[in-house]
């Protein structure tokens, strides 16, 4: 069994806890990744937003393998920081930018990547945010509008510059634009001196309700929230073109704008692999129940890469279901390591939880659902217990009371990095 080898690209959610799984049943592991640190992706908007410092939210995983193998003794899992090119299944290898390496089961939790669904000049001149570089490409871009915005004499260009746009009105969305409105009730108001109605905050939704996925009542409350925040709501909506200095909608409706975060999709980021493998929609791999590739049986995909309904419904691509992916494929390998059948994937949905900002939220909770501060508190509750490292969970906490009693936040830094 140990002689076996169990390889895993992506040390997102479901990635990273495939490892450890598997390494409590004496696997020989090895975790890929193209960066050394795993990246706390519910709170990237915090970090957009200037609420949390980057390393906050981003743990070595090298640190996270080390602490893990010394409570359990079992240093069996090893990490390679490399650019995966091309998965080859004939050979069973995996070619990265550095090395080859061979497989007996190999493990895809390549996560996702924002789609932009063909729309002209979204790839251009929107922002994206799914890594960490992203977000502090936002950062540095808010920041900046303002500096520019308060020297700006003509009147168009500088509310060009105070307008931001943000397209999606799934949780991230509606996360990103809370988070624009506590911004402008904090510290920018006072730093800046820009008056509260020279700032719009625009969110953009093409359905007829923010939160689809949450029940109906629930985006009605994020719709009449943000309404109260002053965040200008357009439902039924779609974007047909993003310019350097404007978002064009369907409806002829031309919003001038210098910011236009994009978070309106998410696609499979899959890797380039030498044979044809079934795909569903949004270039998700279609696997059987256990999570294994419909054409190989010794390849399993997990999280946003990975096409799994349960009840007849597609499973949504959030943490938890990733994580317990993770779970699922690591005794699934470990069956097959003993000549036992695989078992299929079954998700335990504990309740969802989304952040509108100013101490409010939504949840449901089984038959429960709910909103307001207790949504809010649990929301905070929920991620800071998640987050990876307690150094971290002490900052982010320090930092949450810093900001939330105080109505400022310290992170207004524009940093220009430089490559050698």
């Amino acid at each position: 069994m140990n002689s076996r080898r169990v390889v895993i690209i992506g040390a997102g959610f479901g990635g990273l806890q495939a490892a450890q799984s598997l390494a409590d049943y004496g696997a020989d592991v090895l975790l890929i990744d193209r960066n050394n640190y795993h990246t706390f992706v519910p709170l990237l908007y915090q970090v957009a937003t200037g609420q949390l410092e980057p390393e906050y939210i981003a743990y070595p995983i090298r640190t996270i393998l080390r602490r893990f193998s010394f409570l359990r003794n079992k240093p069996k899992v090893k990490f390679l920081m490399a650019e995966v090119e091309q998965i080859d299944f004939s050979r069973q290898t995996v070619e990265t930018d550095s090395c080859v390496i061979t497989y007996d089961f190999l493990v895809l939790a390549t996560g996702s990547r924002t789609q932009f669904f063909g729309v002209p000049g979204a790839l251009e001149y929107a922002f994206s945010m799914r890594t960490l570089e992203e977000a502090i490409a936002i950062r540095n871009h808010i920041f900046s509008c303002f500096e520019r915005a308060i020297q700006e004499s003509d009147s168009s260009r500088r509310q060009q510059l105070l307008t931001f746009t943000i397209v999606g009105g799934g949780p991230t969305g509606v996360e990103v634009v809370g988070a624009f409105a506590e911004m402008l009730r904090g510290h920018l108001r006072r730093d800046y001196r820009i008056l509260f109605k020279e700032v719009k905050l625009i969110l953009v939704q093409s359905g007829d309700r923010l939160l689809a996925d949450l029940p109906k009542k629930l985006g009605t409350y994020t719709y009449k929230r943000l309404h109260q925040l002053g965040v200008k709501v357009y439902l039924q909506t779609k974007v047909i073109r993003v310019t350097f200095e404007s978002l064009h909608l369907q409806n002829h409706k031309v919003i001038s704008t210098a910011t236009v975060i994009w978070t309106a999709g998410l696609e499979a980021n899959s890797p380039t692999i030498s044979e044809k493998v079934s795909l569903a929609n949004k270039g998700k791999l279609l696997v059987h129940p256990t999570l294994q590739l419909l054409e190989q049986p010794n390849v399993y995909a997990i999280g946003d890469l990975a096409y799994v309904e349960q009840n007849g419904k597609p499973l949504t691509g959030v943490a938890p279901e990733a994580v317990q992916q993770g779970i699922t494929v690591a005794r699934n390998i470990q069956r097959e390591f003993r000549g036992k059948s695989p078992k299929p994937f079954s998700y335990f949905n504990k309740g969802r939880l989304a952040i509108i900002g100013c101490y409010s939220g939504v949840g449901k909770i089984g038959a429960f659902a709910f909103t307001g501060c207790l949504a809010w508190l649990m929301w905070l509750g929920v991620h800071l217990i998640y987050l990876p490292g307690y150094r971290s969970r002490l900052l982010v906490l320090l930092t949450w009371l810093y900001t939330y009693l105080l109505r400022d936040r310290s992170v207004h830094l524009i940093l220009s990095v430089k490559e050698r």
